[in-house]
């Protein structure tokens, strides 16, 4: 496929750069524009997006995308993520773009983040091309009007998720037992809890901890709030054993830490799923479990057996690399079923 120039709407940081760094690197020319950045410099943003849903933004995000795009024209506009794309928005950017799709990693046909979402699920049946990360979000998109629908994995980044090289300072500052990443949700408090009452050697990173009804019994496994780049990177490789915690209200079967984990080379411990048994061997390229008492086993097991340790953690890198669930391979995916749209198009 010949270089495209595609219109990137996404947040300039996490797995949105990622893939907006990705399509560089399969060779399009991309304008990455963020919305926020768009949009005034106010915490009310988030909180008006929450509550009232993004809408109510949508004449600041025309006006600043109107005087930005000028006479410009794009082959295709990827839509990350959409919580402040609405009808009258995707109008404006088809005066621009060929095509147009939106790609979102949440659920953001759940009710769990409030009204964060009502412009997205608005918005689902002017987009020429949907793509979700959950098998159940494919009727539910199509019940809202979707035209097409795309379901794919989440996926690792060729280039953030590559392992670094450590020295000692890196172990100095990183090295743990036992790790979970990741901000606090009302499941994960009385689960970690019950981790360090049954004796798992805990460390905890991550936003909003202090909220946990359950924090005077996790305070002495919080190890600080949550990390980035190669900070991150850096973190998993140093763990021993790294936790892989669902959303329950973002109904998962899988997250990103399922690929990023193994990726770095960590071993992935994570909720038993379908989908996470697809992934991997059970027990040989990672570890899974179904409650705190098999996950505590799992975990004295493991660290009483480095070489086994060692072995699943080697497995589970090289199962993700055979697998392809990388940015670029998904990208590509995506834009071959954008291409096969654009060329339906253009034979009407």
């Amino acid at each position: 496929m010949t270089g495209l120039d595609i219109l990137y709407l996404g947040a300039a940081a996490g797995t949105s750069l990622d893939r907006a760094q990705a399509y560089r690197r399969l060779g399009h020319r991309v304008e990455h524009l963020d919305p926020r950045a768009l949009l005034p410099r106010s915490h009310w943003v988030d909180r008006a997006i929450w509550r009232l849903g993004g809408a109510v933004l949508t004449p600041w995000l025309k006006q600043a995308l109107a005087a930005r795009l000028g006479g410009r024209g794009f082959d295709l506009c990827h839509v990350d993520n959409g919580e402040c794309i609405t009808p009258t928005v995707i109008a404006l950017l088809r005066r621009h773009c060929a095509t147009v799709i939106n790609y979102n990693i949440d659920d953001p046909f759940s009710r769990r983040d409030r009204r964060r979402f009502a412009a997205y699920r608005s918005a689902v049946p002017h987009y020429d091309l949907v793509v979700v990360c959950r098998t159940l979000n494919v009727p539910e998109a199509r019940a809202l009007g979707a035209r097409r629908v795309l379901c794919v994995h989440r996926s690792a980044d060729e280039i953030s998720h590559a392992p670094r090289p450590l020295g000692d300072a890196d172990h100095r500052q990183w090295d743990c037992e036992v790790l979970f990443l990741g901000t606090w949700m009302p499941e994960r408090g009385p689960l970690l809890a019950q981790l360090l009452e049954l004796g798992v050697p805990l460390s905890i990173r991550g936003s909003d901890w202090q909220r946990a009804p359950e924090w005077p019994r996790l305070a002495r496994a919080y190890r600080g709030p949550g990390i980035f780049g190669d900070d991150y990177a850096r973190a998993i490789q140093c763990a021993r054993i790294n936790l892989g915690l669902l959303s329950k209200g973002n109904r998962d079967l899988h997250t990103t830490r399922s690929l990023e984990i193994p990726a770095l080379g960590g071993l992935l411990c994570a909720e038993r799923t379908d989908e996470h048994r697809a992934m991997y061997v059970e027990g040989a390229e990672a570890v899974f479990w179904s409650s705190p008492q098999e996950c505590a086993d799992r975990c004295a097991a493991l660290l009483a057996d480095e070489p086994r340790r060692q072995a699943i953690a080697r497995a589970g890198q090289r199962r993700i690399r055979a697998n392809g669930h990388f940015n670029e391979p998904t990208l590509r995916t995506v834009m071959a079923e954008a291409m096969v749209l654009r060329a339906d198009t253009l034979a009407v």
